[in-house]
């Protein structure tokens, strides 16, 4: 199933610089990256943030992140759950409310939910 024209919109209603479905194990699902990214890269280097979270959720014994937020001067990447077995990306500019990000994402996110 294609999910190009929902991580689409991410661009109009929240300015997605960048934005990626992918699986807990790094592969690229679907995405809207730009072209001198490496897919792969952003792929399993962003399944592995959210999976370090996670440990360190379950060794607090606390629940799993629903989302991870990373802040830099140029950029803000918000990495959220999307079901059991995978994740979204969205990479925004530094000033977006990452709940804008999160309220954008719903459709999509919902659409992933049981896949």
């Amino acid at each position: 199933m294609s999910y190009k024209g929902l991580l689409a919109t991410l661009k109009n209603d929240c300015n997605a610089m960048a934005s990626a479905i992918i699986s807990k194990d790094g592969a690229v699902v679907d995405s809207d990256i730009p072209e001198d990214v490496s897919r792969e890269t952003f792929a399993i280097m962003s399944a592995t943030i959210m999976g370090a979270g996670v440990t360190a959720a379950i060794e607090l014994k606390k629940s799993a992140p629903e989302r991870i937020v990373l802040d830099s001067s140029d950029v803000r990447t918000v990495i959220m759950n999307a079901g059991r077995k995978r994740i979204l990306v969205v990479v925004v500019p530094p000033e977006t409310d990452p709940s804008l990000v999160v309220d954008s994402s719903r459709i999509l996110l919902e659409s992933l939910k049981d896949s």
